[in-house]
């Protein structure tokens, strides 16, 4: 599930600049001879919370002090835990954030790779640990998470004194387009992978057709029996779905029912399937029986577990991902599909807006302007901007768009790929524009853009190329 203010410069403490510049090895300033630990340290409010070795590179896990409310900086403060991927202070600088929780671990997004360069990753405001104590919810808006990329470019930039360019999935794709919005001086470019676009939330016939067309019929018709069967066979599935919630400890107070939870994981089932498999996993018997309505309730639930997940709408399932249904809620917007394969006296509550996954103590309020403003912004002032969706993916049913006021801007399609699309999945010629386009916009351009590639080579470990796994319905 997923302005009329004009973007404004936050209000903020002045955190400084530091005046060591010049070329860097990955341990060692050559010009000031000060350690690159040193250096982030000693930028006001910065913290270390640990350093993990990785061949080539350092690694750093900080919290940096932010305010709660940037238009009122001096209305408390919280930490905010980020990561720096640090390579050399000459390479350029991505910025990236999933929208979600940072990750702890090494790791290295695509256009990182691409211009070989240091990574910054921020864990999105409210997200624990990077809550404020207590939480006034009214401060989790796109504008203040904006603000928060913004005061930590502001802070790090003059050590990463090079290009800078924003990235991230889905929701992080979300999110990087929305700083790019409210502070587009920042970034040198911005790279945005399956990033949803609800500009109207009432309207979402685009996901209804695209549930008509997405792979083949074949697989299409499959994938509906099993999530039919599933709602047909609800008393027994459901006495199996409360002895699975007992022994795992399992509530139901925030959507209000075991009912409710069961018919949404059901309901998630095909959007799930198309979000993370691709095509081919289709023909995979263990995973979709081929005949639904001959399988057992086994083979029915281990297939909408394996998709979707039971445990997504039990309170346990909910709790981490309340700042993301809270913005759903208030900002974002959540789509809404229906399921004309399936019987109306199957479905007793259809797809659950937001506000269901949301605790009853946390207030909501909708503004149908927030999207509005940013699609209109993409559309018409675009700048440096790189769009990625999957064929397959639901999320790209409704995208960004650029129109001919956007400037050096994009908008490719992976054929074949899921939510999990990147440069790497486009066409041979779109691939080499795409990475073109990328280090131009990272100040170290390829000869020409037939010779464009990543000038990091592929790690493992490091360059993470599968979709995120979460539940469905969420970006």
């Amino acid at each position: 599930m997923r302005k009329a203010l004009r973007w404004l410069l936050a209000l903020t403490v002045l955190i400084g600049t530091l005046s060591t510049t010049g070329a860097a090895t990955a341990a060692r300033s050559e010009a000031t001879g000060t350690d690159i630990k040193d250096r982030l340290l000693s930028i006001p409010g910065m913290s270390l919370i640990e350093e993990k070795p990785y061949p080539g590179y350092r690694f750093f896990v900080l919290n940096y002090t932010q305010p709660v409310d940037h238009r009122h900086p001096s209305k408390g403060t919280f930490q905010q835990r980020i990561t720096v991927l640090h390579k050399d202070v000459s390479r350029p600088t991505v910025f990236y954030t999933s929208g979600y929780n940072v990750s702890t671990n090494a790791g290295r997004r695509e256009p990182t790779q691409i211009v070989d360069g240091n990574q910054v990753s921020m864990e999105y405001r409210f997200f624990t640990p990077s809550r404020p104590a207590p939480a006034d919810w009214s401060k989790l808006d796109i504008w203040q998470a904006a603000s928060d990329q913004h005061r930590i470019f502001e802070a790090l930039k003059p050590i990463y004194s090079g290009n800078w360019i924003a990235t991230g999935g889905s929701k992080g794709g979300m999110t990087a387009t929305y700083y790019e919005r409210f502070y587009p001086g920042d970034m040198n470019g911005t790279v945005a992978y399956v990033a949803p676009n609800d500009v109207v939330n009432g309207e979402d016939s685009a996901y209804d057709r695209f549930f008509t067309k997405v792979g083949t019929k074949q697989c299409r018709d499959r994938l509906d029996a099993v999530q039919r069967e599933a709602l047909v066979r609800r008393e027994p599935l459901e006495r199996k779905y409360a002895a699975y919630a007992a022994d795992n400890g399992y509530t139901f107070t925030t959507v209000g029912s075991l009912d409710k939870a069961y018919e949404a994981v059901v309901l998630d089932y095909v959007w799930g399937f198309w979000q993370y498999n691709l095509l081919a996993n289709c023909g995979d018997d263990s995973l979709i029986p081929p005949d639904a309505k001959r399988a057992s309730d086994d083979q029915i639930w281990n297939s909408i577990d394996t998709v979707s997940g039971f445990s997504a709408y039990a309170d346990q399932g909910l709790e981490p991902y309340t700042p993301y249904y809270y913005q759903a809620a208030t900002q974002l917007g959540a789509p809404t599909i229906h399921f004309p394969y399936i019987e109306k006296r199957y479905i007793r509550y259809g797809y659950q807006p937001p506000r269901n996954f949301v605790p009853r103590e946390i207030p909501t309020r909708f503004q149908p302007w927030a999207m509005r403003d940013v699609d209109t912004w993409v559309r018409h002032h675009a700048r440096h901007t790189l769009y990625v969706y999957g064929q397959n993916d639901p999320w790209g049913s409704e995208r960004f768009r650029v129109d001919k006021g956007a400037k050096d801007s994009y908008v490719l399609t992976a054929p074949g790929m899921n939510h999990g699309a990147n440069v790497a999945g486009l066409v041979a010629d779109e691939k080499t524009f795409a990475t073109a386009r990328i280090l131009q916009w990272a100040g170290v351009p390829a000869r020409s853009t037939a010779q464009a590639k990543p000038l990091a080579r592929f790690d493992a470990r490091l360059d993470v190329r599968d979709v995120e796994r979460e539940p469905a319905l969420r970006p």
